[in-house]
């Protein structure tokens, strides 16, 4: 029984050890992102550019994204800091790919603005 509990202890540190390894190969990737409706649009338009940089990371650039202007955004409660849209990050081909998925769910609320963990996507 000892071997038995030896040996999934060292799988599982071994799958671990390879997770972290994944992550750590990217430490400037962004961990979570926050968009909103016309963001998430612009990113899914330039995907397909991103998603074929042969890099190990890509820098996602959405400045240059049409954003709406002379409308006030709504009211939050005292509690709640606006929060303010990434524009800028690094993300692993892997979280690339998740954002996007993410941004892909039927249903997704993005407005007027959302944060996005990327944690779980490697």
């Amino acid at each position: 029984m000892r071997m038995r509990t030896s040996g999934f202890l060292l799988a599982a540190t071994a799958l671990a050890v390879q997770a972290g390894a994944a992550w750590a190969g990217c430490g400037l990737c962004a961990r979570t992102v926050v968009v909103n409706s016309q963001l998430a649009s612009c990113f899914l338009e330039k995907y397909p550019q991103l998603a074929a940089t042969p890099a190990a990371a890509v820098a996602v650039d959405l400045e240059d994204c049409e954003q709406e202007r002379g409308v006030v955004a709504p009211l939050r409660g005292p509690q709640a800091r606006p929060m303010q849209p990434s524009m800028k990050f690094f993300l692993s081909l892997d979280q690339l790919a998740c954002l996007k998925q993410k941004l892909e769910q039927p249903g997704v609320a993005l407005d007027p603005a959302v944060e996005i963990d990327l944690g779980a996507c490697g």
